[in-house]
């Protein structure tokens, strides 16, 4: 890939932007991955607006934790719970490196990246439950025993990981929601939103981040 160093399963564009190479898909916006989070997952799912204690957030595709570090700024004293489950961790320092281009994020990063660096995948980020589980959300998602208030669903594109936004898969996230439980993605493809629907979600096309024409959200009745 033209401008890159290529490391451990990663590409680094300039601007320090992690690039997938299993996917050959960025891990977050290339305008910003922060203000993409922001847009996308926090005011897609009403956030702040409806964090209580307890609210359960889940997430498809934990990637460089950027998502986690986001709602931490968020709401740093507020103890909730955040599950996610990622089919191919990144390690510590490619963590840690992806960070360092928001420092807002970096600032707040010291505990995610020191539990992940000891191997830990449960943790607590400030007041935050953290829970990253491993492997195929395929297989995973069906045998968690939990429901989340909020999905980020944060997988990399449908056309290139097509694993993460099937419909059994996502007739689990339904599953998982719990009742007026919403979800938030980044992608408008008519497949996943038909998909949703399906799936039990009321689902609405909303303007996407940066250039991006569309993202879709949704909620369980």
């Amino acid at each position: 890939m033209a401008g890159s160093e290529q490391a451990q399963g990663l590409a680094w564009l300039e601007g320090g932007v992690p690039v997938s190479v299993r996917f050959d898909d960025p891990y977050f916006s290339l305008a910003g991955g922060l203000a993409e989070t922001g847009h996308v997952f926090l005011a897609g799912n009403g956030l702040p607006q409806r964090l209580r204690v307890g609210f359960h957030i889940a997430e498809l595709g934990f990637g460089t934790g950027l998502n986690l570090l986001a709602t931490h700024l968020l709401a740093p004293d507020l103890p909730l719970r955040y599950t996610s489950f990622e089919a191919y961790p990144i390690t510590a320092d490619e963590m840690a490196r992806a960070h360092a281009a928001f420092p807002q994020a970096q600032a707040v990063a010291g505990p995610l990246v020191a539990a992940w660096a000891k191997g830990q995948r449960q943790f607590r980020l400030g007041a935050i439950e953290v829970c990253v589980i491993e492997g195929d959300a395929r297989t995973a998602l069906p045998a968690w025993d939990g429901f989340a208030d909020a999905w980020y669903l944060d997988g990399f594109s449908p056309a290139k990981n097509p694993e993460l936004w099937g419909e059994d898969l996502l007739n689990h996230v339904a599953r998982h929601t719990a009742k007026g439980g919403t979800f938030a993605t980044y992608t408008a493809a008519g497949h996943v939103r038909r998909a949703l629907q399906a799936a039990g979600f009321v689902v609405t096309r909303q303007p996407g981040f940066s250039r991006k024409r569309h993202m879709t959200t949704g909620q369980l009745p």
